[in-house]
């Protein structure tokens, strides 16, 4: 993994076994991350933002709590977003240390750019969550496996019903959530019986921000949480076999649809996501309007 001004980035070689199979867009690299941090003015950090997003896509939110991003561009173009993000003045050094992860694309994954102001960069449906400057158990990608296959550890997807269904981690339990604001009524209906059977809580998420933001609201009840560290992408990305542990394929908000455990995109479509519940008929709708018009909404998960 390479390092530069205070952003963690993966080395472009890791990139190359996957240039080779990819078509005229793969010039084209999808990149997301977080981080929770305090924000004073955010009206000025989104102005900010959307001068130095010029000529990027994707969609990036900001909040009091900090800022979720999925971006895409050229890696030269994405390269000289984040090194402005960690050196703006402008920013204050707000948004130094943040992990970027990183994957090829077949297709642009988005063809507009959204900066945009919100109460939270995910809701979590629980009022006074603070997880700036939280610091969760976070398990690299090489250990999670060993993780996973301890009898002594209950293993939770922290996304949506809709996403658990188009693939999961073997033997992960599904909270048949509907709405991230739905899972912390899940986890206070079980967390007792797992502290009777002597459980340890592991969860994980598409890019990490659902763990992250989860574990701090657990440790105001002294419950430790073991999160995926960098989330389902960061695995796929550091663990060649990942296909070994994965079964299904995994969702991503934007216009790829779903990734194969080599990120590659797969042939998926929206209407193929949210065909396993008739609830989810205003999902898909708002899905196909938010492709056709680029106005990608991030409430419900990204990273």
């Amino acid at each position: 993994m390479g390092r530069y001004d205070g952003v963690r980035m993966h080395d472009e070689s890791d990139f190359q076994a996957d240039l080779s199979n990819s078509d005229a867009c793969s010039a084209i690299f999808h990149d997301s991350f977080y981080k929770f941090a305090n924000v004073a003015d955010v009206p000025h950090v989104v102005g900010v933002l959307r001068e130095l997003t010029h000529g990027l896509t994707g969609t990036i939110l900001v909040a009091a709590e900090g800022i979720n991003g999925m971006l895409a561009g050229e890696a030269q173009a994405l390269d000289g977003f984040h090194q402005a993000l960690a050196r703006d003045p402008r920013l204050g050094g707000v948004f130094g240390e943040i992990e970027v992860k990183r994957s090829p694309c077949a297709i642009a994954p988005f063809r507009r750019m959204k900066v945009r102001h919100k109460a939270e960069i995910l809701p979590l449906g629980i009022a006074g969550v603070n997880a700036v400057n939280h610091v969760g158990i976070r398990v690299d990608p090489a250990d999670w496996r060993a993780l996973i296959a301890r009898d002594d550890v209950v293993l939770i997807d922290n996304r949506n019903s809709f996403e658990y269904r188009v693939g999961h981690f073997k033997g992960a339990h599904n909270p048949g959530v509907y709405n991230f604001r739905d899972f912390p009524r899940y986890v206070e209906e079980n967390l007792g019986a797992w502290k009777a059977q002597g459980k340890k809580v592991a969860m994980y998420c598409t890019g990490g921000i659902r763990c992250e933001k989860t574990s701090a609201w657990l440790a105001t009840m002294n419950v430790p949480v073991y999160e995926l560290a960098g989330g389902i992408i960061n695995y796929f990305r550091r663990v060649p076999d990942a296909n070994e542990d994965w079964e299904g394929e995994c969702f991503v908000f934007d216009n790829r649809v779903a990734l194969d455990t080599r990120l590659q995109q797969t042939n998926t479509t929206l209407a193929d996501i949210y065909s396993g519940d008739e609830r989810d008929g205003w999902r898909l709708q708002r899905a196909l309007r938010l492709a056709h018009d680029d106005d990608q909404n991030k409430d419900d998960d990204a990273t």
